[in-house]
């Protein structure tokens, strides 16, 4: 194997981990009654399986292929940081006013929207259409919160936990499919 694909499966167990948790995570935002809590925990479950195999594909390509790219590695903390600060402080904004039934929302909004830089940086194009999709489920839910009985954390969690977990095992399987 290349040190090149190796580097690339690498970069994309990786990604598989990454996303898996967060897929995970946005799993478990939702209250929800069954039998779409059941299909939640299987969602979470599935998440969880992507991610470990994520992370044995990139343990195992540890040290093969291409250094790190440490001119990345600042743009990136840069661009994550940006993401918590304005998911925390938008967060904190809406529950002072008394809006917390939003915060998924903003939350979803604001990973989506992490995505558009981070495509270059990670030399990932498939994250621009990412970051749309999370961006239509952050209004799909703010719609459906302020127009129905429906929650807008049931909608993104759902959705955005779909996405992730759908990126993550595509991701897998690019990793896997040979060269």
């Amino acid at each position: 194997m290349s040190d090149l694909l190796a580097a690339n499966r690498r970069q994309t167990g990786l990604t598989a981990l990454y996303l898996g948790i967060f897929a995970m995570v946005w799993f478990s935002v939702p209250a929800a009654e069954q039998p779409l809590r059941a299909l939640l925990v299987v969602g979470s479950i599935a998440a969880l399986l992507t991610a470990v195999l994520g992370g044995v594909l990139s343990a195992r390509l540890r040290g093969v292929g291409s250094p790190r790219d440490r001119a990345a590695d600042r743009p990136y903390l840069l661009i994550v940081v940006a993401e918590f600060a304005a998911a925390g402080l938008g967060a904190a904004v809406l529950i002072a006013a008394d809006r917390s039934e939003y915060v998924p929302v903003l939350v979803c909004l604001v990973v989506g929207l992490h995505f558009f830089p981070l495509a270059p940086l990670l030399r990932d194009p498939l994250l621009r259409p990412l970051g749309v999709a999370l961006c239509l489920v952050a209004a799909a839910g703010l719609v459906t919160g302020l127009a129905s009985a429906v929650s807008a954390g049931l909608v993104v969690g759902v959705g955005a936990g779909l996405l992730l977990l759908g990126y993550a095992v595509q991701a897998l399987v690019r990793a896997y499919r040979p060269a």
